[in-house]
């Protein structure tokens, strides 16, 4: 294992479009969404934890899921759980984690990865990490991992890249697209040139920090101003004075899709981003009607192709659904159309107007 490279997982999410299940207070990163027998974010620490050592992966999170990580990761070292003071999204949590091993280890690598994701084969995951740490050790550059699209998706960003290889399977990325709308996304499939964006980065920390400086200089400013006080007592109070002061934006919008020196290693690890029950139907198993049900004790007729979580102590019987999310909860029962699933952010909204918090 090398002692040089470093992970961070964001855990931060609130993981809205897998309400009712996942609640702001115990959102989708903790919870078996694939009834699985681990939690979205113990089996993102397995994976790395195969070729990483243990104290030197970091899970940064919000102040308010310190103890459920503590809980979930008891062989994380405690140190290792930094506590975001307010979600400010991915730009400054990447600042907060580029900046404390840059203080501890100016040579550090870090690989960056979200706490809920997916991702099937984890021998083919190991592997391409281990290319982008080569890579980046060797030049000046942030990789960014991209997946070998297999369907014209709407939900994920995509990006497109140069088709000559700069080094063994790593390629110069041109541009990237957020989510598009579906005849781009044939296009995109059609050209050959795109992969979809799984949000996980690889570089060393010595070469993001003047990203920073050169694309969110308002955001170095202040992370630059206090990082005598990183791994020290006065962490916690300098992350008082930082945050307030930071934007709210994604390293993709803050750095990524503006510096120069960006590659992409195109991928295959059966990957899903898990962000939403479409997505957890996908990769459940089925019956013969296409029904996917998490963890229930559920009965069907004459229902096809729906995704169904309910608890496991309340027998549910379904008749004549099509194509339907069936969610029950102690509190609170969602029953919404599968093409409709992007409105459940929506739905959430319109429940803390009239409701308050209390189902949130």
């Amino acid at each position: 294992m090398d002692k040089q490279t470093y992970v961070a997982i964001m855990a931060g999410g609130i993981g809205s479009r897998f309400w009712p299940a996942s609640r702001t207070n115990y959102p989708k990163q903790f919870l078996d969404i694939l009834n699985s027998g681990k939690t979205l974010i113990q089996a993102t620490y397995d994976r790395f934890a195969a070729f990483v050592p243990a104290e030197n992966i970091y899970v940064v999170t919000s102040n308010e899921y310190i103890n459920i990580v503590k809980k979930q990761l008891p062989q994380l070292p405690l140190q290792n759980i930094l506590g975001e003071p307010s979600r400010k999204n991915t730009a400054p949590c990447i600042a907060y984690i580029s900046y404390k091993l840059h203080q501890l280890n100016p040579q550090a690598s870090l690989i960056i990865a979200p706490s809920d994701h997916l991702i099937l084969d984890p021998v083919a995951f190991n592997k391409v990490c281990l290319e982008a740490l080569g890579f980046v050790r060797e030049h000046n550059a942030l990789i960014t991992l991209g997946i070998k699209p297999t369907y014209p998706n709407t939900g994920y960003g995509y990006i497109q890249y140069e088709q000559q290889t700069v080094s063994d399977n790593v390629y110069k990325v041109k541009t990237f697209t957020e989510k598009p709308d579906l005849d781009q996304a044939k296009m995109f499939i059609a050209t050959g040139e795109f992969l979809w964006n799984a949000g996980i980065f690889v570089w060393q920390v010595k070469n993001v920090i003047p990203a920073f400086a050169k694309y969110l200089p308002e955001m170095f400013d202040v992370f630059e101003a206090e990082k005598s006080h990183f791994n020290t007592v006065e962490e916690s109070q300098a992350l008082q004075r930082i945050y307030p002061l930071c934007t709210n934006i994604s390293i993709d919008f803050g750095i990524m899709e503006k510096a120069d020196n960006v590659y992409v290693i195109p991928s295959s690890f059966g990957w899903s981003d898990l962000g939403s029950w479409n997505s957890a139907w996908e990769n459940l198993e089925k019956d013969y009607m296409h029904n996917a049900s998490a963890g229930g004790n559920v009965i069907v007729f004459d229902t096809q192709r729906c995704m169904i979580q309910t608890p496991s102590d309340k027998l549910v019987v379904l008749q004549g659904m099509e194509d339907y999310i069936v969610v029950d909860t102690n509190d609170v029962l969602l029953i919404c159309k599968r093409e409709k699933e992007q409105d459940i952010k929506e739905y959430v909204a319109e429940i803390k107007r009239n409701k308050g918090d209390k189902y949130l």
